[in-house]
């Protein structure tokens, strides 16, 4: 059986949002950038997450300055001589003022400073990456709904090419020239470009939604962007894969990061093996305590210098170096890891760059050839030469071409995006996804 509260569950606030800068025109893919980088909650996340780390630094050099405590005390007390005699209630009261010094303790704080100043180095790092991260969303839910937009309309042109064929097919069917069996599937076929136009209606909704959560508004939102106009600028790749892969491993946020909190990991692991060593420190207190009845106030004063002297801790501090360095271990073995997925990443993205760029030029081709094979069979269809099989190929092959170039168009727009992405690049990467 599953769990059910006794009480009242807490509900869930919505996420706050901010208006669309502009909702009377659509919005571009730089203006859909702009507004998730300020309104998506996972910047926000990231970017208290880094003053989280940051805070952290400053927690730890406490020990470099002194502590300084400020007390208050009032007490009443009745107390026995050792004689028996019964001393009187006595009421007295007064400030004091403690000051604690730590002098020196073999680097364990410098230790643990340094380790704090690699975790906010790795916060911000990893902000960065985030950004990143939210911008390829961005660019892969626009590129995604414009492919979808694009698919619309070729399954409407589809859709009126075997209505064409369809209304042919019927006036021959008149005039004695096609069978029934003909009409039949000229009707399935209109039949699948229905299907398929509302299927792919779906999908644009579906990416709409997508978009709209990417740049952090409701799914149900209502959003216009601008399509593209032209074809993708393509240019070769320049640089070596080896460059490449220098760029990745000197831009990538999180790579830059995982170094960063594997040398924390290891301060930690220093200072973890210093904690066991002897530390002193300097302590100061002075106070006053005033009395209730005619007795003159009295002054306390004293300076302490303690060393203190760890023997045994029930091998606490044995266990803590050794956590410490399978964690400082563990942080580089991660580190490793990632650095081989961004070469994976890279090497990837790279020949999904070269290939979409082929793609391109390769279904341009095969677009044009399908639109004159299937004009021309349908001319020859309508003038009562060829047969409606041939007819339905020469559509469903230029339906196919048609799809496999918006198909093209967006493994490219999304090629590129993820190879800056892979590489690290927030402005400039080593290709562009404009149009000409």
């Amino acid at each position: 059986m599953i769990w059910r509260s006794p009480d009242a569950l807490p509900s869930v606030p919505p996420a706050p949002t901010s208006p669309l800068p502009v909702a009377d025109r659509p919005l571009s893919l730089p203006e859909l950038t702009e507004f998730a980088l300020r309104n998506n909650p996972r910047t926000r996340e990231a970017w208290f997450a880094a003053r989280a780390a940051a805070a952290g630094v400053g927690i730890e050099r406490a020990d470099d300055l002194p502590q300084i405590t400020v007390d208050g005390i009032w007490q009443r007390s009745e107390t026995g001589s050792q004689t028996g005699n019964q001393n009187p209630w006595l009421t007295r009261y007064g400030p004091a003022v403690t000051l604690t010094y730590l002098l020196f303790d073999f680097g364990a704080s410098d230790r643990r400073v340094r380790a704090a100043e690699y975790q906010a180095l790795a916060a911000a790092l990893t902000q960065n990456r985030v950004l990143q991260e939210v911008v390829f969303q961005v660019e892969q839910g626009y590129y995604r709904f414009l492919g979808f937009e694009a698919l619309v309309r070729s399954n409407e042109l589809f859709l009126k090419s075997v209505s064409t064929s369809l209304d042919a097919t019927q006036r021959r069917r008149e005039g004695g020239l096609a069978t029934a069996a003909d009409v039949f599937r000229a009707e399935t076929q209109v039949a699948q470009a229905q299907l398929n136009l509302t299927r792919s209606r779906g999908e644009v909704e579906k990416a709409r939604g997508a978009l709209a959560s990417a740049i952090g508004l409701p799914v149900n939102a209502t959003l216009r962007v601008q399509s593209i106009e032209g074809e993708p600028r393509i240019r070769e790749i320049t640089e070596t894969m080896n460059a490449i892969l220098e760029r990745a491993k000197a831009n990538r946020p999180d790579l830059i990061a995982a170094e960063a909190q594997a040398r924390a990991a290891r301060a930690q692991a220093e200072a973890a093996s210093r904690s066991g060593l002897p530390t002193l420190s300097v302590s100061a207190t002075s106070g006053r305590t005033f009395y209730r009845d005619d007795r003159p106030f009295t002054d306390n004063n004293s300076v302490i210098l303690n060393l203190s002297i760890p023997l045994f801790t029930g091998f606490r501090d044995t266990y803590n170096v050794r956590q410490a360095e399978a964690r400082a271990n563990q942080a580089e073995a991660a580190r490793d890891t990632l650095f081989r997925q961004t070469e994976l990443e890279v090497w990837q993205s790279f020949y999904d760059v070269q290939t979409a760029a082929d793609g391109v030029g390769t279904t341009a081709v095969q677009l044009r050839a399908a639109q004159q094979t299937a004009e021309a069979t349908l001319a020859r269809y309508q003038g009562g030469f060829g047969s409606l099989l041939d007819l339905i190929t020469a559509q469903v092959d230029e339906s196919n071409a048609r799809v496999q170039r918006i198909q093209s168009f967006l493994d490219w727009f999304t090629a590129v995006a993820r190879l800056n992405l892979s590489i690290g690049a927030s402005d400039n990467g080593p290709y562009t996804s404009g149009t000409r």
